[in-house]
């Protein structure tokens, strides 16, 4: 099967399959880790719920608000590799991320489907209007229309997921000569669901620090990511 370093350099078309252990090193913290968000917090996934954001908008807000942004985040060296793969190299590369945050694209990847949303897209669901994230942190009430409740345009909790994400990772999936997943257990569904669409063929490596348990031949990495891809 050969090294990581060796399928990227011979392969065509890759997908980036990453998670929260892409963004941790750039300071964002993961949701279930010791240090996680979801830590100490008594019904965590509630306050990140449809029925919070319609029932308690004030309560959604808040938490939305002081945990989930970090306006101050670059991209890591995963990032910047994963993009120059794609800028140097001229490889049909795109990355599927369940992170919200935005840093694939700032890293300069071309290609990303947001599968569980971004942050900084916002709107306000009165009037349908686009919101910049910087308004959005400032207040969750759309002056403009007279008081609509902005919110970011993420999947929440009892939500399903847009049909653009979900169509653009699988045509990315189904044509991908290599997977490589990067900084997630793997574990969540839809998103763990994808490889069962892979073609005949296509060779799947895991970069993560936690063991992962696939259905299927794969290779593991269990390392750092940062480690691994200032290494490619």
């Amino acid at each position: 099967m050969g090294t990581l370093k060796e399928m990227l350099s011979s392969s065509e078309r890759i997908v980036f399959l990453t998670g929260a252990g892409v963004s941790v090193p750039s300071g964002i913290p993961d949701y279930r880790s010791k240090n996680g968000l979801y830590t100490g917090r008594r019904n965590p996934e509630y306050l990140l719920s449809a029925t919070c954001l319609r029932e308690e908008p004030d309560v959604f807000y808040a938490f939305v608000r002081d945990n989930m942004y970090y306006p101050n985040a670059i991209p890591n060296s995963i990032h910047e590799k994963m993009a120059e793969i794609e800028r140097r190299d001229g490889k049909q590369v795109t990355v599927v991320t369940q992170n919200i945050d935005g840093l694939h694209g700032l890293a300069g990847s071309r290609n990303v489907v947001e599968f569980h949303g971004s942050l900084y897209r916002c709107h306000c669901q009165k009037c349908g209007a686009t919101v910049r994230a910087e308004q959005y942190l400032e207040s969750d009430k759309h002056a403009e229309c007279g008081g609509g409740i902005i919110r970011p345009d993420v999947v929440l909790y009892e939500e399903g997921l847009p049909e653009d994400a979900i169509n653009g990772a699988l045509h990315a999936v189904t044509h991908a000569d290599l997977i490589v997943i990067v900084g997630t257990s793997f574990k969540v569904s839809p998103f763990c669901n994808l490889t069962d669409y892979r073609k005949k063929g296509s060779v799947v490596f895991a970069v993560n620090q936690e063991l992962l348990r696939l259905p299927f031949p794969f290779t593991m990495i269990q390392d750092d990511a940062v480690s691994v891809f200032k290494e490619l």
